[in-house]
C-alpha cells in the first residue's frame, strides 16, 4: 500500500459518532497457539479485545485489537506513518510495542512483555491475526 492508498485508507475511518464492536467480534481473528506459543484470552469490552501470548507459561506478549471508531485520533497517527506491514500502515508504540492500522478503522497491536521478546517477534505475530478478515468487517 503506497502513502496515497494509505491515506484514501484512513479518509475512509468512520466519525467518532460510530458505534464500536463488541470486543468479542475480535477473538475470530487472533492468532491461534502455535508451538511453545499459547494465546489467552484476557479481557474485552466494547470496542476491544485482548490476549496474552505465553511461551511455556510465561507472558512474553500483549496482544490487542482496537476499533477506533470511537477515537479517530489513533486513526489519525497512522497518517503520518510511512512503513507498513503486510499492506497496512504501521507505527511503534513505545519501545515496546508495533501496531498496524487495518482496513483504516481497526488497530491490531502486539507489546512486548518480556525483553526476549522484539521487534521481530512482533512483526511475526501481527501477521498471523487474520488480517483481511478483520478488514472486512463494517
Amino acid at each position: 500500500m503506497d502513502q496515497a492508498q494509505t491515506n484514501q485508507a484512513i479518509q475512509k475511518t468512520p466519525s467518532t459518532s460510530g458505534e464500536a464492536l463488541p470486543g468479542g467480534t475480535f477473538n475470530p481473528f487472533f492468532p491461534d497457539d502455535e508451538g511453545a506459543f499459547d494465546v489467552v484470552y484476557a479481557q474485552e469490552k466494547k470496542g476491544f479485545a485482548q490476549a496474552k501470548l505465553k511461551k511455556e507459561r510465561k507472558d512474553v506478549a500483549v496482544l490487542s485489537v482496537f476499533d477506533t471508531v470511537s477515537d479517530s485520533a489513533t486513526a489519525e497517527k497512522y497518517q503520518q506513518s510511512d512503513e507498513t506491514l503486510a499492506g497496512y500502515p504501521s507505527v511503534a508504540v513505545g519501545s515496546n510495542g508495533t501496531a498496524i492500522l487495518v482496513g483504516g478503522r481497526f488497530q491490531v497491536q502486539v507489546r512486548s512483555s518480556d525483553d526476549s521478546f522484539g521487534p521481530s517477534d512482533r512483526a511475526d505475530w501481527l501477521q498471523k491475526f487474520d488480517l483481511d478478515g478483520l478488514a472486512s468487517l463494517p
